[in-house]
């Protein structure tokens, strides 16, 4: 799984941190991903970080 953000819509909420800050985090105006070693612990909480996302950047790639 590779996970991604498109900074074009990222409004910075910090949703995504505040579900999965193992993966995301957000030190300026907009979240990153700051690996893209996503273990199978963690995918579940990826892909609700995606589908509460309010303006839908989180990308993922599987």
């Amino acid at each position: 799984m590779k996970v991604k953000i498109d900074d074009n819509l990222c409004t910075g909420c910090g949703l995504c941190v505040d579900i999965c800050p193992e993966v995301f985090e957000m030190p300026e105006a907009v979240s990153i991903v700051k690996t893209q070693n996503i273990g199978e612990d963690l995918v579940e909480k990826v892909k609700e970080a995606a589908e509460s996302c309010p303006v839908e950047a989180i990308i993922i790639e599987e």
